[in-house]
């Protein structure tokens, strides 16, 4: 009976290290909390965030990123990254602007309501934006979020898991633009 309480104890400590170390280095469980990302993530929604990808490159364009907005330091935000270091992003007649090149955004559920920027974004940062633009805290309002540090960003989506009827793998857009950054 020692045996086996000895065994039990050791998995305990055992499984609680990689726990540690999986929650820390690689991977951590996120709530979507609203509506600001619909229609391609709905409220209450449960996903993995890979935490170590940007590691070994930078945030790219499109990616959906899971970060700690500089007007709420308590909470963590769930947007797209629409433009990286150097870009210049406006917004004009519900189109998305990318150093002047409009970007297709088949994801949005309705057209965005005002017109805003331009925006250039600085060195180690990035313009996000909700898919939901009409109801999204985002780097338009910089008093919320403003530009997002790459030091706040927990990670990059990657995987819905709950509710178990929509588990998916997360598709980030990628815009194809004609320039080079």
């Amino acid at each position: 009976m020692k045996n086996a309480i000895k065994e039990f104890l050791q998995s305990l400590v055992i499984a609680g290290i990689l726990a540690f170390f999986i929650i820390t280095f690689v991977a951590q469980s996120f709530v979507v909390d609203g509506r600001s990302m619909a229609n391609t993530l709905q409220d209450g929604e449960r996903l993995f965030v890979n935490k170590f990808i940007y590691r070994f490159h930078p945030p790219e364009r499109g990616d959906i990123i899971v970060f700690t907005p500089d007007g709420a330091p308590d909470k963590k935000y769930i947007k797209r990254v629409i433009g990286i270091p150097g870009d210049t992003v406006y917004i004009k007649n519900g189109t998305t602007y990318i150093n002047g090149e409009a970007i297709k955004e088949n994801y949005l559920p309705e057209k965005m309501i005002g017109d805003f920027g331009p925006y250039e974004v600085p060195k180690k940062s990035v313009f996000v934006l909700g898919d939901n633009r009409n109801h999204s805290a985002d780097s338009r309002f910089s008093s919320i979020v403003g530009f997002v540090e790459y030091e706040d960003i927990s990670g990059k989506a990657f995987w819905v898991y709950w509710p178990l009827t929509e588990m998916r793998i997360i598709d980030h857009q990628n815009y194809n633009l004609s320039f080079e950054n």
